[in-house]
This record gives structure tokens, sequence and C-alpha cells, in this order.
């Protein structure tokens, strides 16, 4: 091979190796945004049923989630206790739910309530006789409120119920920070009685669509969203009564149980996927212990429950876990022995 032949070919490998190691090394890939966790929020509203509070804390065991019952005091007394509460311009003794049947009654659900907040659940109020105060006064709510602490922390006592156990005054005092209005109706005075009161937060609005809840005055305001639901997909409340007025016009059919469960879940799941997939926004769902058509929404609430609560990327907490969370706090649980 020629001198100069052998030489230009080396000359192009030096340039070829030369370019080859002065080369930026490949970068790699940009990591993917990890999502947050898609949070459920589950909340049960008045509290009634002995066998639904067993139901509830069952469903809960099995999926890992953590609920929020709005408990209406009046159920913490019994026919021969019931003047022990005065709504706000009413008389002694008056609630648009009725009371608690027995003292029986009175001792079993203060147990599923000890039951309850010892597995981590929430209890929040749902104010006492179940009135409307879109017109009452701040000093009103703050009546009402001061009703439903004295009769939350007295129950044992003033119902006659013993032993009353050692830890529930301090847990009674404590436990409740957040709210639901009867019938999701406020008005200004509420929200200016809520942080006077001792209140964390208040779930009884309604939105368009999942969101964050925002805080005002030290007061996280939680909302009902609204759904696509049913062959038209027309947009309901995401609680059971809501549902049910809308499948049968708030009158038990029987007959069509299965078919609104089947609407109920599809309703839930299509809500879900819709968030799961896309900003994962809140998703809040409501409910009563009630059985309405059957128990249709209960049986759309298991099948929902079991599917998503279990879900790696997925958390069903309460409102007081999630308000203790935002506010950087951890999230721990007010809870009594036993």
């Amino acid at each position: 091979m020629p001198q100069s032949f052998r030489v230009l070919v080396f000359g192009l490998a030096w340039v070829a190796f030369s370019g080859m190691a002065l080369a930026d090394p490949p970068r790699p890939p940009a990591p993917t945004p990890t999502k947050p966790k898609q949070v459920v929020l589950i909340s049960f509203d008045s509290a009634r049923e002995i066998s639904q509070w067993e139901r509830s804390r069952a469903l809960a065991k099995r999926t890992g989630a953590h609920f929020t019952y709005f408990l209406s005091c009046v159920f913490l007394l019994s026919p021969q206790t019931r003047q022990e509460y005065t709504a706000p311009g009413k008389g002694a003794g008056k609630s648009n739910i009725g009371f608690a049947a027995s003292k029986q009654e009175v001792a079993d659900r203060l147990e599923q309530i000890r039951l309850a907040a010892a597995e981590g659940h929430d209890i929040g109020s749902h104010a006492c006789g179940h009135f409307d105060g879109k017109d009452w006064s701040k000093a009103d709510w703050l009546a009402e409120f001061a009703e439903f602490r004295h009769i939350f922390e007295n129950a044992y006592a003033i119902n006659g119920i013993s032993p009353e156990p050692d830890d529930w005054r301090g847990f009674a005092r404590h436990a409740v920070t957040g709210f639901r209005a009867p019938y999701l109706s406020t008005d200004k005075a509420l929200y200016e009685a809520l942080p006077e009161a001792g209140f964390q937060y208040d779930a009884s609005g309604v939105s368009k669509a999942p969101a964050s809840p925002p805080s005002k005055n030290g007061i996280t305001r939680f909302a009902l969203p609204l759904v696509p639901e049913g062959p038209e997909a027309r947009p309901v409340v995401a609680m059971d009564y809501n549902l049910y007025v809308r499948h049968s016009g708030g009158f038990d059919r029987p007959s069509m149980a299965n078919v609104f469960a089947g609407r109920a879940y599809d309703a839930f799941r299509a809500a879900f996927d819709a968030q799961y997939s896309g900003k994962r926004m809140p998703l809040e769902l409501g409910f009563h212990f009630t059985q309405m058509n059957s128990g249709a929404y209960w049986n759309a609430l298991e099948r929902f429950a079991d599917e998503v609560c279990v879900m790696q990327q997925v958390e069903c907490i309460s409102f007081r876990d999630y308000v203790a969370r935002q506010r950087g706090g951890a999230a721990q649980a007010v809870a009594v022995g036993g």
C-alpha cells in the first residue's frame, strides 16, 4: 500500500474515532411525572341503623378503607331522654328524623361509634334534629353545635348507660372536627360559626365536578360532585338519595333494585375512571344508612369499594385524614380504646 494512502486511511479513522469520543453521551429519557394516588372520600349521613354500622365497618376491614360518619345526635337520645335536645326556634324534644328507639339502641350505637373510631374512622357532626338551617343566624348554628357536643360527650350519663368508658369524654371532646349540614343547606352564618365552634372542615357543598377542596377562614370545604349517570349521562349529585330520587322519584321500587344498583355502580366507576386516568382530583361519594330501593346503592357502593379501594394507586380515606395531610400534619386518628 502506498505511503500516502496509508496516511489518508489512518487520518480518516482518527477523525471518526475522535468524533465518537467527543460526542455527548446519550441522555436517559426524562422521567414520567409521578401521579398522586387517587383519593376517594366515602361518607355516611345520620348513621342510625346498627346493622349498617356493622356492614360498613366490615367493608372497611376487607378493603382497607377509612370512612367518615356524620352523626345526627338525636340518635343518642332515647324516647325518655329526648327532652335533652332543643333545636333553634323549636320546643324541646323536637326532631325531623325522630330519636333512638330505646336506651339499649343508644348503648349499641355508642359501642359502634367507639369501635369505628378505634378502627381509624372519622366521626363528624350532622347536627342533631336534621332541621334546615338556611335561615339560621350564627347564634343559632352555635347553639345547635353546642347541643351536639353536649349530647355527644354526655350520652352515657344522659341515658343512664353504665359503665361509661373511662376514655369516652376525652375522646368526645376532641373527635369531631368536621360537619355536614342537613339537606346540604347552608348560609353565610354557618361559615361564620364553624371556625368559632372548633371545626376544621365542612362537607356540605356541591360542585360541578370532582375538585380539590379549598380552605377559607380555616375551614376546608369539601363538595359532593355532579357525576354523569344513566343512559343519557345526565349529571346528578354523587349521593345515594339523589340517585334514589332520579331513579324512582323517592319511592321504593324493589323490582328495579338490580337495575338501579347497576346504574349507580356505573356512575361511580365512570367518575372514578375519569379521575384515575386524568387529573386525579379527590372523588367524594355520599350515602345514608337507609336501604333505598332495597339496598341498591349500598350494593353499588360495596361493589365499587371492593374493586377500587384495594388498588395500589388508590386511597379510600376519611375527610379528617385528608385535612390533616393537607395541613402538613401526620394523619393521626383520634381513637378510643376497647
